[in-house]
């Protein structure tokens, strides 16, 4: 697919007719990885998937860049692309604590949003275990843990069967820019509770999904982070690794039409009144 770039570099692409979807991938990937998506949902959508600051073909962030300036490159994007209507954001990993920077910063943009297989509130060992692969990263590059990624990442059955796309990833993460890759790498690291106090002014419909076996992104996370938010639904994929949505895109397709064609935002926001937090936890598939 074409890629396109806006004012401030930033790479992108474009496909579809609808409303919108914004998909923001993880770190040390990039917008390729929701080929998935694009095939099973631009007939029903206008999709838009792009180069997170550090990754791709976009710019290095600033060397003081927070998580904010992530927010800002998106809604550069969506200023730039003239899409006046509230859309549905769905971020990945990382992406999704950008989505909720952003959701944080610019609600009066969000429709719905979807945070997928993305961290909330660490254990202790969990976040020295992640900063620990900061300091590795900083001394040998982006591939300093690219093989243990994988296999957190990918089931045992889909790296055997899919070597070519194992392959692929694998050179993505390798020959990502070292500077962009840290500095993402480090903000995914600290800021797993982020905005946590401020999560209750969301009131738009929000989806939080994971894979039962990821490891990184826990259901437990998953549950936590919805208590927080006062519209939310939580689905766990039963099987499902860190990269669900490449391993299993039927199944997150249909998960994310399902959710973003669904129940009327005025219905939910009824329904929000009598319940803090929807929890629907999905099995096999449904």
């Amino acid at each position: 697919m074409e890629s396109m770039k806006l004012v401030d570099g930033t790479s992108y692409y474009s496909c579809g007719e609808g409303d919108t979807v914004i998909f923001i991938h993880g770190v040390g990937l990039d917008k390729s990885m929701w080929g998935g998506q694009v095939a099973g949902l631009q007939q029903h959508f206008h999709i838009i998937g792009y180069d997170m600051l550090g990754h791709g073909e976009s710019p290095d962030p600033q060397e003081d860049a927070t998580i904010e300036a992530y927010a800002d490159q998106l809604e550069r994007l969506i200023s730039e692309l003239e899409l006046d209507k509230p859309i549905t954001v769905v971020g990945f990993s990382m992406g999704g604590l950008v989505a909720r920077a952003f959701a944080l910063k610019y609600s009066h943009r969000i429709d719905r949003l979807v945070i997928l297989n993305s961290v909330f509130n660490r254990t202790e060992e969990q976040r020295s275990n992640v900063l620990s692969r900061c300091k590795e990263v900083k001394k040998l590059g982006p591939g300093a843990n690219v093989e243990a990624a994988i296999e957190r990442w990918f089931s045992k059955e889909y790296r055997g069967a899919s070597p070519a796309q194992i392959n692929a990833f694998r050179e993505r993460i390798v020959t990502n820019s070292e500077n962009g890759y840290l500095q993402t790498y480090q903000l995914f690291g600290e800021n797993d509770n982020y905005g946590v106090s401020q999560l209750n002014t969301l009131h738009f419909p929000v989806l939080v999904a994971t894979g039962e076996l990821d490891v990184g992104s826990t259901p437990e996370m998953a549950y936590g982070l919805a208590r927080y938010l006062p519209n939310a639904q939580v689905v766990v994929l039963e099987q499902q690794r860190h990269m669900m949505p490449v391993e299993a895109p039927h199944q997150v397709n249909d998960m994310l039409l399902a959710f973003i064609q669904g129940q009327p935002k005025q219905e939910q926001s009824e329904q929000s009144q009598q319940d803090q937090v929807i929890l629907q936890e999905v099995v096999n598939g449904a």
